[in-house]
């Protein structure tokens, strides 16, 4: 898709982007957002970067796919230095998006072992669509915990291996997605935006390429 001037779409989303990024870093510097529409705008302005940049270098499906699932490979093992190497420990929020994370992964290298056409492709992209639109979710929620008033962060609640041994999985799920006075924490940040922040990046980024790929040779 191509502008009236014929620049393609995504090259005036990618400058956009980039403009506003570094407007962000020179207005603010590299400070953490504290209010809920400085942290969602950030969000959204890295996420245009992000996918723009992805359509812009948009491989061969195969190649992609390929690709996919080794930025989901290197996003877990990330998620797992933090947890072992910095000792940051996950939040339930977190361990969900885990799981979101690994099973969108694992479409990717189903679909390049199997090379799909235009038709397996729109299943895969169907398949991300859930499970990275479910990781998004959960980030976005777990975003939006993290810019409340310190008054109004929930308590700490149990951990995720506790209430999986002593509750019902739905149970489980409520409690996860109601959040945690642990969820609220940043912990580690880059470009002004937490973990969490991140995740909801990369899951947006999964689901728009994942997209994209459907119309690749």
């Amino acid at each position: 898709m191509k502008t009236a001037t014929g620049i393609p779409i995504h090259w005036v989303g990618f400058v956009v982007a980039l403009a506003l990024l570094v407007q962000q870093i020179v207005l603010h510097g590299f400070e953490p957002a504290t209010t809920m529409m400085a942290a969602f705008f950030q969000v959204g302005v890295l996420t245009l970067l992000c996918a723009t940049l992805a359509l812009i270098i948009l491989p061969p499906r195969r190649v992609a796919y390929l690709l996919g699932f080794l930025v989901c490979a290197g996003l877990m093992g990330w998620a797992l230095w933090l947890q072992f190497g910095m000792d940051l420990e996950p939040c339930p929020l977190c361990m969900f998006q885990r799981v979101a994370l690994c099973l969108a992964g694992l479409v990717f290298l189903v679909a390049f072992i199997r090379n799909p056409r235009r038709g397996g492709a729109t299943a895969a992209a169907i398949a991300i669509l859930v499970f990275a639109g479910a990781g998004a979710a959960l980030a976005a929620r777990q975003v939006w915990l993290q810019t409340l008033p310190k008054d109004l962060v929930p308590s700490c609640g149990m951990g995720i291996g506790y209430m999986l041994d002593t509750l019902p999985f739905t149970d489980v799920i409520a409690k996860t997605l109601a959040g945690s006075g642990e969820c609220a924490e940043k912990g580690w940040v880059f470009l002004n935006l937490s973990i969490a922040g991140w995740s909801l990046v990369f899951f947006i980024t999964m689901i728009v390429a994942a997209f994209a790929l459907i119309r690749r040779d």
